[in-house]
């Protein structure tokens, strides 16, 4: 039967040779018959392949019941746990192969590359130390050890090693692979292409170093070259499905229709390819252009594809995460792993974005002391980066009769973060202040970026540059105090804070938290915003007098006209809805947005987002509204994207999310006169919303519980004339408040930025 069965996989079908040898094995323990190692472990070895980690656990744990001393069962059964991402589960395996064989070097081999994948690097180079050693020939041992030195952050043995192990084999592919990629993570780009050219004169036909050619030309920002190159495979090869996505990752964030007719040829030609499809997804995902909701759907459609094809690298498990999220998809959501295991995978992968993503997953008291230990995690890698790869920062000129005020952000264009920081650019004190602005959009300016340009004294966009070319083109304006604006997100640069390209370094506006980078020395908050527990911020509090924030002219005028009828006059029944991204949502929120409206006789819930155009979204809101009793026809979906404003004309009350709370949505539903209920947490990204409210003069809509949340929409529901009151004064009373005072805040902001640099010199 064995001999059928790996008959069967050398033909191609490995699950079923599995599913033979399963049934087999079975058939003998039903017999009372012994089974043999040899089949279990064949048996365990074709589960993995076929993407069954936990099924072969389930078998090598009966096998090493009834043979506690079998050296192969507990090595294999490592294998299977590190498969699961269980790290000190394996580890244990592990070392009981280890203890029974000591000489064997197979196990002792697999729990360094299990210390590796849980980034333990000073441990895991004990382990390859040791094996080099006793094989100082072995190209595999020095570049499992420079591999280790890497994540120690000791680039100079991880180069040594990479380099002895090829002298020892020059045409290891994975040797070159991770020698190229040292150079290139380290912002050693022209390093990088030399390289790469040496492996390929080596090998000039292998599929891996091509791809690394493709990749470090990105990286250093040649993306034409780039171009160039797979233009011309993809004319000799017109069937080469990588080719296809290689050009498609190249060409898709800066022309995102050309980069998914590519994504969707590549998994034409290679539709078993879950990689491919997922980054498929997730370009849909972001796609704008002709109809979006169609875009989304088709993603939302792809990521299924690709779960369907077996388990995903951790990078994917985001992508799809946010995808699922974005469609109410809780309960796949739920499968992908824990918070705690993929917070953690995630920060040592250095995925950022990630963690901004998981704000809204947090659930326990302890989650938000954990997210706070992923981001510093996240910090100390990219730290250990720079300090290896310093820039070279000239001296700060002490006696400069003004201060010179950097300010990071690709989203300085018509972009909610331009409609905060507008009032610095609108209220400069020019006899103090002079202005330096670092955009690295890929989008050509608009008329919001001329604007500023005309507002600052230098204002230097680059569409292509390396984080640590970015840093070095900051240290040389010596600027005296730095804001990023934009963390992670989508064309930012946070990595740059990491070089210290300037002596005072803060954050505000684009993340909710801290990013976890020790060079960040202040987060600008306010009364209202700064956690009660100093511990759940890294950075110290910049803490504005007011208001962290100002509603500006730019994203907040009267062009959007107030309809001075509420719409429950107008109806005859409450509208609540909300216009908050669904990355925000949970299931809890869902249920308590339910529970509201099903509370409310003949009330209903509208979705205003680009999302309620989406037949999968659609299908969980309606499905989530059931559980509680709300009919399908209570729930309404508005497809809008960007010209949403005047929806907020049709809603009653906001109904805003947690624990993660809106910003700018909240300003946006004040401005237009509609009350908004939000649920106030211990941590920065649970009081956005309360900051806002307070700074507006409805601090009594913020809520400490979510049963005091549901009374007060209930109580708020039931208040008519407070809410006339409110459409038709809020946006005239808001203009006497901190919030509505863009002149007030810029002022406060200039004077704490002159004292805290005053105090620095």
């Amino acid at each position: 039967m064995l001999n059928q069965a790996l008959q069967r996989e050398k033909e191609g079908f490995p699950q079923e040779s599995a599913e033979m040898l399963a049934r087999h094995l079975d058939a003998l323990r039903q017999d009372n018959k012994p089974v043999l190692i040899a089949d279990l472990l064949q048996l365990s070895r074709l589960l993995l392949i076929t993407g069954k980690p936990q099924e072969a656990e389930r078998r090598l744990r009966e096998g090493v019941q009834g043979n506690p001393r079998q050296y192969d069962l507990w090595n294999m059964l490592g294998v299977a746990l590190r498969r699961q991402g269980r790290i000190e589960d394996g580890l244990k395996a592990f070392d009981q192969a280890i203890k029974l064989d000591p000489k064997n070097q197979g196990a002792l081999l697999n729990k360094g590359n299990l210390l590796l994948d849980a980034k333990r690097g000073v441990e895991a180079a004990a382990i390859f130390g040791q094996l080099v050693r006793h094989n100082p020939k072995s190209h595999e041992f020095q570049r499992l050890l420079g591999t280790a030195y890497v994540q120690m952050g000791d680039l100079p043995k991880a180069v040594m090693r990479f380099d002895t192990a090829l002298r020892l084999k020059p045409d290891d592919v994975a040797s070159w692979i991770d020698r190229i990629k040292v150079a290139t993570d380290f912002e050693h780009h022209d390093e990088a292409v030399e390289l790469v050219e040496k492996a390929l004169a080596k090998l000039p036909t292998n599929h891996r170093l091509i791809e690394a050619r493709i990749m470090v030309l990105r990286r250093g920002g040649r993306f034409k070259e780039a171009e160039t190159l797979l233009e011309t495979r993809i004319a000799e090869a017109p069937n080469d499905a990588w080719a296809h996505f290689q050009y498609a990752e190249t060409v898709g964030r800066f022309d995102r229709q050309k980069g998914n007719e590519h994504y969707r040829r590549a998994v034409d030609l290679q539709p078993d390819n879950a990689i491919y499809w997922m980054n498929y997804a997730n370009s849909l995902d972001r796609s704008r252009y002709g109809d979006e909701a169609e875009h989304i759907q088709a993603g939302y459609e792809a990521v299924i594809k690709a779960l369907s094809l077996g388990a995903l690298p951790s990078r994917f498990i985001r992508m799809a995460r946010n995808v699922l999220v974005r469609m109410g998809r809780f309960d796949l959501v739920a499968r992908l792993g824990t918070f705690k295991e993929l917070g953690r995978t995630w920060a040592n992968e250095s995925l950022h974005d990630a963690l901004h993503y998981h704000l809204a997953r947090v659930e326990l008291p302890e989650d938000r002391y954990e997210i706070l230990e992923q981001h510093r995690i996240w910090g100390r890698i990219e730290l250990a980066k720079a300090r290896l790869n310093p820039i070279s920062a000239p001296p700060v000129i002490e006696k400069r009769s003004k201060i010179r005020l950097g300010i990071m952000s690709s989203d300085l264009r018509n972009h909610p973060v331009a409609y905060f920081a507008m009032p610095l650019f609108e209220f400069v004190d020019y006899d103090k202040f002079e202005l330096y602005c670092y955009s690295w959009s890929r989008n050509n300016p608009d008329g919001v970026q001329k604007y500023i340009e005309t507002r600052v004294n230098q204002f230097h966009w680059h569409k292509a540059i390396a984080d640590r070319d970015a840093a070095q083109l900051i240290a040389k304006d010596r600027v005296d105090m730095l804001f990023e604006l934009g963390s992670s997100t989508d064309m930012n640069k946070l990595e740059v804070m990491a070089y210290k390209p300037a002596p005072l370094q803060a954050s505000w506006l684009g993340y909710p938290h801290s990013a976890g980078l020790e060079t960040i020395d202040y987060i600008l908050v306010d009364p209202y915003i700064n956690p009660p527990d100093p511990a759940l911020l890294i950075e110290k509090p910049f803490i504005m007098p007011q208001s962290w924030v100002a509603m500006g002219n730019l994203g907040f005028n009267e062009q959007e006209a107030i309809n001075p009828i509420i719409p429950s006059q107008r109806n005859g029944y409450v509208t609540y809805g909300t216009a908050n991204n669904p990355y925000k949502y949970s299931p809890k929120v869902l249920e308590t947005w339910a529970k509201i409206t099903a509370a409310t006789p003949g009330s209903k819930f509208m979705f205003v987002r680009p999302e309620s155009g989406v037949p999968a979204f659609k299908e969980s809101m309606i499905a989530a509204f059931a559980q509680q009793g709300v009919a399908e026809d209570r729930v309404q979906f508005i497809y809008v994207r960007g010209k949403h404003m005047r929806w907020y004309n049709e809603m009653d009350i906001s109904l805003d999310t947690f624990p993660q709370t809106g910003g700018t949505t909240t300003c946006e539903s004040m401005f237009m006169g509609v009350p908004v209920i939000s649920l106030v947490g211990p941590a920065f990204f649970e009081r956005l919303s309360y900051s806002n409210l307070s700074n507006a003069g409805l601090g009594d809509l913020a809520c400490f519980s979510i049963e005091d949340y549901i009374r007060k929409a209930l109580q708020l529901a039931g208040d008519t004339e407070r809410r006339k009151l409110l459409r038709n004064g809020l946006r005239i009373d808001i203009k006497d408040r901190p919030l509505g005072q863009p002149h007030v805040f810029a002022r406060d902001f200039y004077a704490m930025v002159e004292k805290t640099v005053n105090e620095r010199r």
